[in-house]
């Protein structure tokens, strides 16, 4: 089995864009180009599902004039981070206003990283560290093998088993349960 994260070469982000397309996911981590192999299907089946609740949660938020500091859903969507970084999370919730360019700029405000059977706590660490450097506020993790999501903020963390309830002060009125996340 290939691990995630097989540092290829060292990459300036202009030669990054300019890789050829390949299955799977390929992101830039302070220069280091890591690739990882095609998400499975209940990967994206996970995703797909978070990015429609968050969707239509924001949407219903912004009828009624909450979360102003929250700006738009995306699923897989990259992100261009100084000091050459490029992450994809696979659900994201930008800032209000985030800049953009060619590219969303920085950190969204909520990154939610599906963590698959490659990935490695070390990698996920790294990823969730440049989130927070860049802006992030949140970084969700959900782990499909233990039903568990993990809301993580600057200076700690909190796990979410099965019957929890994610609420964040972000996101005024979200109460996602973990069991919905998953389809339970």
């Amino acid at each position: 089995m290939v691990s995630m994260g097989t540092v290829k070469t060292r990459l300036t982000f202009e030669e990054f864009e300019q890789l050829p397309d390949r299955p799977g996911k390929q992101e830039l981590v302070r220069g280091e180009l890591i690739e990882m192999p095609p998400a499975e299907y209940k990967h994206h089946l996970i995703a797909g599902r978070i990015f429609k609740l968050l969707d239509s949660a924001l949407e219903r938020a912004h009828v009624r004039g909450e979360a102003g500091d929250l700006g738009g859903v995306f699923h897989e969507m990259g992100y261009r981070l100084p000091g050459e970084g490029w992450l994809q999370p696979d659900v994201s919730v930008t800032h209000a206003g985030q800049r953009v360019e060619k590219y969303l700029i920085g950190s969204p405000a909520i990154a939610i990283e599906v963590i698959s059977p490659s990935n490695t706590a070390r990698q996920i660490d790294a990823k969730a560290e440049l989130y927070f450097e860049f802006g992030s506020r949140e970084v969700w993790r959900v782990f499909p093998r233990t039903k568990q999501v993990t809301i993580q903020v600057p200076g700690g963390a909190r796990v979410m088993a099965a019957d929890a309830v994610i609420a964040t002060p972000l996101f005024p009125g979200l109460a996602l349960t973990v069991k919905e996340i998953f389809g339970d």
